[in-house]
């Protein structure tokens, strides 16, 4: 298991852009909160889509693990209600900053205010609030050694035991 990527952020981007079969998705991609209060559309294929398994993630989903997807923040675009932030330390002196619905308490994506981030900035989007998610499926496992023990991951994928950047 590697603890961090040792080639460059851009070549790892690139690297990426190939892991989801763009045969599988019809774009656009739609999607929205439980309550149907906000909702957004991507119109750009996702980058990369990856799980991380990490205690912050887990508690956050109550789940096991969250599935995030990767998009270029000129192919998202989100309607409805205003989306509230939640910030949280991620550690090494970094911060998370989460955007979820006030209405409802659905956790859509992250990074900088959506529609404020420069163009070719990368977002992250919660992948379960997709309205259609039989295409998705994570190629990378992010904070393995947080992940529960009755999780097997798959043959192939790639695994970090931390944050990969």
């Amino acid at each position: 298991m590697s603890k961090r990527p040792t080639r460059p952020r851009k070549q790892a981007d690139k690297e990426a852009a190939a892991a989801i079969p763009a045969a599988d998705i019809r774009l656009p991609q739609t999607g929205g909160c439980q309550c149907g209060g906000i909702r957004y559309e991507i119109t750009e294929l996702p980058r990369f889509a990856y799980a991380c398994h990490c205690k912050q993630c887990q508690r956050a989903t109550s789940s096991a693990f969250s599935i995030s997807m990767i998009v270029v923040e000129h192919g998202f675009r989100l309607s409805g209600i205003e989306p509230v932030s939640f910030e949280r330390p991620a550690g090494e002196g970094r911060s998370v900053t989460r955007w979820i619905c006030p209405r409802c308490g659905v956790w859509i994506c992250g990074g900088k205010k959506p529609g404020t981030a420069a163009p070719d900035a990368l977002r992250w989007i919660q992948a379960g609030t997709l309205d259609d998610t039989s295409w998705l499926r994570p190629m990378a496992h992010y904070w393995t050694r947080s992940k529960q023990p009755w999780v097997t991951l798959p043959a192939g994928d790639q695994v970090f035991e931390t944050q990969p950047f």
